[in-house]
């Protein structure tokens, strides 16, 4: 209650020096009647000469902050050309509130769009360049002037930011803006005190706050900013003819603006960045600009220019090849009817072009002249002197000058023919045989002996023969190296059916051991034949494959020993590669789960588990089975009855 009393008597006393120290028309700077907007300066003073203005500038730097919003500006009532900008793109954000902590742009960690929003009696235009290509940070400006004070922030997300403001007030409204040092910047809650000032009046520092004074340490809010990381806020006379940056220790002259640059794009969307010349302050006329101080030129902005979309046109792409490597051909190319708008050029239908004349899609064209086949060389003699042969010539591909190209340069398909075959007629043929075989196919008793007979031209012209006819030479005949005695070999029976219909099986058949004597045979013990290599019994077999079927497990211990349990199993579905399938029919389905041991349970009984008293049964009415007296003395009533709980719940 005490440092209210004392907010409020500070209160006072700045209204008193201000009454006394400045004229009352001069705090409420009203425009006459009759003043139109037209005629009045930057200050709203009517037939003014902007000599009663003052331009506040200033910059906020800080290396770290906490992640949050972070009040670096109060804007007076009053203020007009409100400039507030980042000097570095960052991942940063620019917010307003108003004097009540209402949110205007980027308010409640919701960032807004970049536009226009009315506060404070004035629009003020939200701007982020695009994040990929500008290099330039975010921007508010506002024309002015503002009926209420507006309390400006950065939410800190990346180290370093850096904000530079400027404003305009009436010199005679304008309190001497001194920053207060303190310990750091804290990062803001959802609730803010207003705070007006500090301001100096008359040589003396004055803070005001609200009523509750929070967020203020000796009348200094905890959010602002520390004198070593802020940039001393400037107070310069406003020239409307003059721009933003000022050299007090520059009085003579300063820099002008003097008008823009041409656009640079008549539609469509161009930019244009402003002039500034050296004038003579008091004169405006132009001087060298060596007068001037060079670092006090402002920085041009850039701004967008004719944004009215171009006339359409027709874009034309390039000709395609010519369609044949030599010869006539054709060529095509695109043409599309696109219009020019800001930062873009995009295609549109085709009446948007009715009014041009439509470039050609397609034109005729030719590379050179083709080669041609040409015939260099006669047939070649026939390559056999009887029957059929070949016959060739030398065909090469002739440009027009008469050079040898590669075959590929003439058309295939157009190429004569370099080979063909040629008949010299029927030559002599004689039957050829080769030497009997020296083996008869029979070891003992009755074979056969055989030896290779074929047909074959004849070269001796001097021979009558002109075919070999049908007398073939025979090619077997019979031999016999005389009885068999006592011979004893493997013999196999045919192979039996598959063991599997389908799937992998085996299949099998009978080996026996016989003894030859001539024509007779008689079956022999096996060790006879064992000098002998056995052939195979048994065999591998595959019919067909199977498809999908129902593969199941092992049934598992059964849940319960007595009074019903169940057992389990898993049942799947495989392919022929032993794959998950879902092929098998789902009414042969293999059960997966059923009952067991479905016989009663047979309770053990312990000798020595005996009642010891007569009313047991009044202790397992009255519940005391649960003590370990009372069920050691009624131990048989106090098992029975735990039996019965058990199967109920068993159930």
């Amino acid at each position: 209650m005490k440092m209210n009393w004392i907010c409020v008597a500070v209160f006072l006393f700045i209204c008193c020096s201000l009454c006394t120290s400045f004229p009352q028309e001069s705090i409420q700077l009203k425009k006459a009647p009759e003043c139109e907007e037209a005629l009045m300066d930057k200050c709203g003073i009517c037939f003014g000469d902007n000599s009663a203005c003052e331009v506040v500038t200033g910059t906020f730097t800080r290396s770290i902050l906490s992640v949050g919003y972070h009040k670096i500006l109060e804007i007076p009532k009053g203020a007009t050309e409100i400039k507030i900008k980042e000097m570095v793109k960052s991942t940063n954000y620019l917010a307003i509130r108003d004097q009540h902590g209402e949110a205007v742009i980027n308010g409640n960690w919701a960032i807004d769009r970049p536009g226009q929003f009315l506060a404070a009696g004035t629009t003020f235009t939200y701007k982020r360049p695009n994040e990929i290509r500008s290099k330039a940070g975010e921007s508010i400006t506002a024309q002015g002037p503002t009926n209420e004070v507006l309390h400006i922030y950065v939410i800190y997300q990346q180290a370093n930011p850096s904000v530079y403001y400027e404003y305009i007030l009436p010199r005679d409204n304008i309190f001497s803006i001194q920053p207060v040092p303190h310990s750091d910047i804290q990062p803001l809650g959802e609730t803010q005190s207003s705070q007006l000032g500090p301001y100096t009046v008359n040589g003396q520092s004055y803070s005001l706050s609200d009523a509750n004074g929070d967020n203020f340490v000796n009348g200094v809010h905890t959010n602002q900013v520390s004198v070593e990381q802020f940039t001393p806020t400037t107070l310069q006379p406003y020239d409307s003819a003059l721009w933003d940056d000022r050299n007090e220790s520059q009085t003579a002259y300063n820099w002008k603006y003097a008008g823009m640059t041409p656009c640079s794009a008549s539609c469509g969307g161009g930019t244009q960045f402003p002039l500034f010349i050296c004038v003579e302050r008091s004169t405006h006329e132009p001087v060298s600009e060596s007068l001037c101080d060079e670092h006090s030129r402002p920085t041009p902005e850039e701004e967008a220019c004719n944004t009215q979309p171009c006339p359409a046109f027709w874009d034309i792409g390039e000709w395609s090849e010519c369609s044949k490597t030599c010869g006539p051909g054709i060529q095509h190319r695109q043409v599309l009817c696109r219009q020019a708008t800001v930062n873009q050029t995009t295609t549109v239908p085709p009446h948007h072009c009715r009014y041009l004349e439509k470039p050609a899609t397609t034109t005729t064209c030719q590379l050179k002249i083709c080669s041609e086949w040409q015939i260099r060389t006669e047939w070649t003699s026939c390559s056999v002197p009887c029957g059929v042969g070949q016959r060739t010539r030398d065909i090469k591909c002739v440009d027009n000058l008469g050079d040898v190209v590669e075959d590929e340069e003439c058309n295939m398909k157009l190429k004569p023919g370099d080979s063909e075959n040629c008949d010299m007629g029927a030559c002599s043929k004689s039957w050829f045989i080769t030497e009997w075989s020296d083996r008869c196919s029979a070891e003992c008793g009755s074979g056969s002996q055989t030896r290779d007979v074929v047909c074959l031209m004849n070269h001796i012209s001097s021979l009558p023969l002109e075919g070999c006819g049908n007398e073939k030479p025979t090619e077997t005949k019979a031999c016999d190296f005389g009885p068999c005695h006592e011979k004893v070999d493997w013999y196999t029976g045919p192979w039996g059916q598959c063991s599997a219909e389908c799937g992998n099986g085996t299949k099998t058949r009978s080996v026996v051991c016989l003894r030859q004597s001539n024509s007779s045979f008689m079956e022999a013990d096996l060790w006879e034949c064992g000098h002998l290599q056995p052939p195979p019994a048994a065999q591998d077999c595959f019919l067909k494959k199977c498809g999908a079927k129902w593969f199941t497990t092992e049934w598992s211990v059964c849940s319960k020993s007595c009074e019903g349990g169940y057992r389990v199993r898993e049942v799947r579905c495989l392919a022929d590669d032993k794959t998950q399938s879902s092929n098998c029919d789902p009414f042969l389905m293999p059960e997966d789960r059923e009952e067991c041991n479905i016989h009663q349970c047979i309770p053990e009984i312990d000798a020595n588990c005996k009642d010891m008293y007569f009313n047991c049964n009044v202790v397992v009415q009255a519940r005391l089975c649960v003590y370990s007296y009372y069920r050691t003395a009624c131990c048989a009533s106090c098992s029975k009855v735990s039996r019965r709980e058990a199967h109920l719940r068993r159930r």
